[in-house]
């Protein structure tokens, strides 16, 4: 008889890109392995902060670099594995690009404007998130 208990609850932490420009905020995108557009995430590991997960997902899985803003912009409730999983999001300011990075064969990624992010994104739950995001970057002062 095995010793290990099945996994019921997973952790995961993720960023909301931002940058602004002349026409105000723009998001970034990447597509999830089906192609649906999504904000990069994943599972945080023993020892990582949720806040340093959300960085180091920006950077696989968007290849960009940035600062975490403090207090997440919001949590959701999702499956992963056949197990329910509580993901938290930050909003991440976007400082520079990678060269390469470690998912970039895999995904692709776009800046978009607020408007455009509430179209692509199909999950409510995405859309809550961004909601929740384009207010408190509208309300935040440069």
């Amino acid at each position: 008889m095995s010793s290990l208990q099945p996994i019921r609850n997973l952790l995961q932490a993720g960023a909301v890109p931002f940058r602004r420009d002349i026409g105000g905020v723009q998001y970034l995108l990447v597509t999830s392995q089906r192609g649906h557009w999504i904000f990069p995430k994943g599972l945080i590991e023993p020892g990582e902060s949720a806040e340093e997960t959300a960085a180091k997902e920006a950077r696989e899985e968007a290849g960009i670099l940035g600062r975490i803003l403090p207090s997440a912009v919001g949590s959701y409730g999702d499956r992963k594995w056949q197990c329910d999983c509580q993901v938290v999001m930050y909003l991440l300011e976007y400082t520079e690009d990678c060269e390469h990075w470690e998912e970039g064969s895999i995904r692709r990624r776009l800046w978009s404007s607020y408007e455009q992010a509430l179209e692509l994104l199909q999950k409510t739950e995405l859309r809550a998130i961004l909601e929740s995001a384009h207010s408190r970057l509208s309300t935040r002062t440069r």
